[in-house]
């Protein structure tokens, strides 16, 4: 390249257009003269397409969060985007999100078809789009060849069924889920699950979920938000929140985590925790993460993660002390309550792959041992 010669000029990739953006977004009431903020300061974005799941226990904003996106609560401050388009004060019915609730609403005295063609008909499509489109919306959520059956006829996840047709052939450009399943028995719940992803990545379009119940979360999302207290504690893949939990809060609601603590006794790569005699505990310090000796620290560690047996464990594994409290079998696993010797309480869950005995009983004295690489670093004030 000659010194007249300038160097091509490249420009930044546009930033894909979020099918959903939350910019700032907080909500707040007046109760008894105080104000309560239920939503506070989100950030979001998500995608075309994508199956994203708000998850937390009951008060922690998402219901709140999912109801400004629809329209039906206005932020007290930020801004709510569709395609793009700030929709902030826009009414419900102007946007373009239809919502599934828990109460399926539908028509007892309609039968399926016309459940489903109801929105169609407002909207005055004609009546052989009208008829071709529930068709093939029944096909979708198997239930062709139930048109003329009115809900009581219908069993409950036949109703859900019914309920998300109805949204679906309306051709939203999203669908907003509030704990559609939670009416449904576990067994149905389960499999109602799976077909609700089905659904999703047949129909093609941005599913948004709320939920309370982490393994619904983690069996349909692409990502999951985790909030408590308003805020997004987390935001990543079923994967990534599960197996490295940023918070306290989410290692205990995600699932089931053990957490130890103790003072760092050597810092490196890895950090090494002060233990009991022969007892080692180490957690790799990710991220440029960095503690210094002395210092307080907290890990987290899966029960599925976690080794028990009676004898010293291998060298390189980390390994603590402790007295069984309780042993539960489940079939498929057996569960060990352990409390260490520093006063944790800690639980293995053990596969019955090759043996339903019991490697311990209640009072036995047993070592815990676990890959150093399962251990996940969380600072106590997380």
């Amino acid at each position: 390249m000659t010194e007249t010669q300038s160097a091509p000029v490249r420009e930044a990739p546009e930033r894909a257009v979020a099918a959903i953006e939350l910019s700032g977004v907080e909500k707040s009431y007046v109760s008894h003269g105080e104000t309560v903020a239920a939503v506070r300061g989100v950030d979001l974005r998500i995608a075309e397409g994508e199956f994203f799941s708000l998850l937390g226990p009951s008060g922690c904003g998402k219901t709140t969060t999912m109801r400004m996106i629809a329209g039906f609560e206005d932020p007290t401050a930020g801004a709510v985007y569709l395609h793009g388009s700030d929709v902030t004060g826009v009414p419900a019915n102007k946007r373009d999100v239809n919502m599934v609730f828990q109460s399926y609403a539908l028509f007892p005295h309609m039968n399926v078809f016309e459940n489903v063609a109801f929105g169609l008909r407002r909207k005055g499509v004609p009546k052989d789009e009208i008829r071709s489109r529930v068709g093939a919306m029944l096909g979708v959520v198997d239930l062709a060849g139930r048109e003329k059956r009115r809900p009581a006829e219908l069993s409950g996840g036949q109703q859900q069924r019914v309920a998300l047709a109805r949204a679906l052939v309306n051709r939203p450009r999203a669908l907003l889920l509030d704990e559609p399943l939670g009416a449904l028995d576990l067994k149905l719940r389960q499999l109602m699950q799976v077909e609700l992803k089905r659904i999703q990545r047949e129909v093609g379009i941005t599913f948004v979920y709320v939920t309370h119940d982490q393994s619904e979360a983690l069996t349909m999302s692409d990502r999951i938000a985790v909030m408590n207290d308003g805020v997004i504690e987390q935001l990543g893949t079923p994967r990534e929140i599960y197996e490295r939990p940023a918070t306290r809060f989410v290692a205990g609601f995600i699932g089931t985590s053990n957490l130890l603590g103790g003072e760092v006794a050597g810092a490196g790569e890895r950090a090494v925790l002060a233990g009991g005699p022969d007892e080692r505990i180490e957690v790799p310090l990710r991220d440029g993460a960095a503690v210094a000796v002395g210092e307080r620290l907290e890990l987290t560690v899966r029960p599925e993660k976690i080794g028990i047996g009676l004898d010293r464990p291998d060298e390189g594994l980390c390994r603590v002390r402790g007295t069984v409290t309780e042993v539960v079998y489940l079939g498929t696993s057996t569960n060990y309550n352990v409390t260490t010797a520093a006063g944790a309480d800690v639980v293995v869950f053990l596969q019955n792959a090759t043996s339903a005995d019991d490697i311990a009983v209640r009072g036995d004295d047993v070592w815990l041992s676990w890959d150093p690489r399962h251990s996940y670093a969380i600072h106590p004030d997380a």
